[in-house]
């Protein structure tokens, strides 16, 4: 029997790499299409062929005329960019798994926890809205046509390159300077963050898994925390305890109008999953990975990786001017 191939558009981001470096791990034949760019490395025994997506004339000569049994497109954002994979990939691959995103369900949720019959709606964020709509295109082509699509709402997933936080390492940059952050709302919002490699397992379950074509899953942590205990987290991880200061997300938009929607659309919001129907199908996927364990993890590679610890000079006048 040979082995499952897999084509993972990107490859090197925070859901990719653990993604198909588990795959690798477990026997499938994993190749990735990207634009060689990124500071991560993929993973051992996988392929990597170079050209932009984008570029139609270099993806061909790339793929030269192959097929694959699973593409999964992990940088597509827009209707438009999931017409190109139908264009392109339709009769050409067994599965094709759209990455969608836990924020397109409604804010404010009307209930918790979140599954995945939870309405579809975000007046607040552009970023979601594009992704209900990939969503749409996807699902009329599997009810029109029956093209095999799986389509995957990941939460805030992190891994020891990202700093789960609204700042990232300019909140860490002021901690330990002891400077006070800024925190949205009064920091007692709860909020699910999973690791990647938690999610990884999910993922890797569902490839090549016909009881997945033309359905939805969410795939979570169970660790939720508020946001004044996952800045506690991080600061203590990073040698000290954080001083808070709060704002309304709408204030923290306003200062930062490059990141809105951000808060108003998705962080600011109470968020607990129910990951039940992934569990059905995917029964060993049970995530271990909690941040009173990963903060070491992430504060412990950015500092044996300077060039990660960016301070955004916006960001810092930014929660300055609010705190001021």
């Amino acid at each position: 029997m040979s082995a499952t191939k897999v084509l993972f558009i990107g490859g090197t981001g925070i859901i990719s790499s653990a993604a198909s470096a588990l795959a690798a791990e477990r026997g499938m034949e994993v190749t990735l299409l990207n634009r060689g760019t990124s500071q991560r490395r993929a993973a051992e025994g996988v392929e990597v062929l170079t050209a932009d997506i984008g570029d139609d004339a270099a993806v061909d000569a790339a793929l030269a005329g192959r097929e694959f049994d699973v593409v999964a497109d992990m940088i597509a954002f827009t209707p438009d960019q999931v017409q190109r994979d139908l264009d392109r990939f339709e009769g050409r691959t067994g599965q094709y798994v759209f990455i969608s995103s836990a924020s397109a369900y409604q804010k404010p949720v009307a209930h918790l926890p979140i599954t995945e019959s939870t309405p579809l709606r975000n007046p607040f964020w552009r970023y979601s809205r594009d992704k209900i709509a990939c969503e749409e295109l996807l699902t009329a082509a599997y009810r029109d046509r029956g093209f095999p699509v799986t389509v995957l709402r990941p939460s805030h997933t992190y891994d020891e390159w990202t700093i789960p936080a609204f700042g990232a390492w300019t909140a860490i940059d002021r901690i330990r300077r002891g400077e006070e952050i800024v925190v949205h709302g009064d920091g007692t919002s709860l909020w699910t963050l999973t690791h990647s490699r938690d999610f990884a397992v999910g993922f890797v379950g569902l490839l090549g898994n016909p009881l997945a074509y033309g359905d939805t899953f969410q795939i979570t942590s169970d660790f939720v925390y508020t946001w004044n205990e996952i800045y506690g987290m991080l600061g203590r991880a990073a040698g000290a305890e954080p001083r808070l200061g709060y704002a309304t997300s709408s204030a923290i938009e306003a200062e930062l109008p490059d990141r809105a929607g951000q808060l108003t659309g998705d962080m600011a919001h109470s968020v607990v999953f129910d990951n039940t129907k992934v569990r059905r199908l995917v029964p060993d996927f049970a995530p271990t990975i909690g941040l009173h364990t990963a903060a070491r993890e992430i504060i412990d590679w950015h500092d044996a990786h300077p060039e990660l610890q960016r301070v955004d000079p916006a960001v810092n006048a930014a929660f300055d001017r609010l705190l001021a």
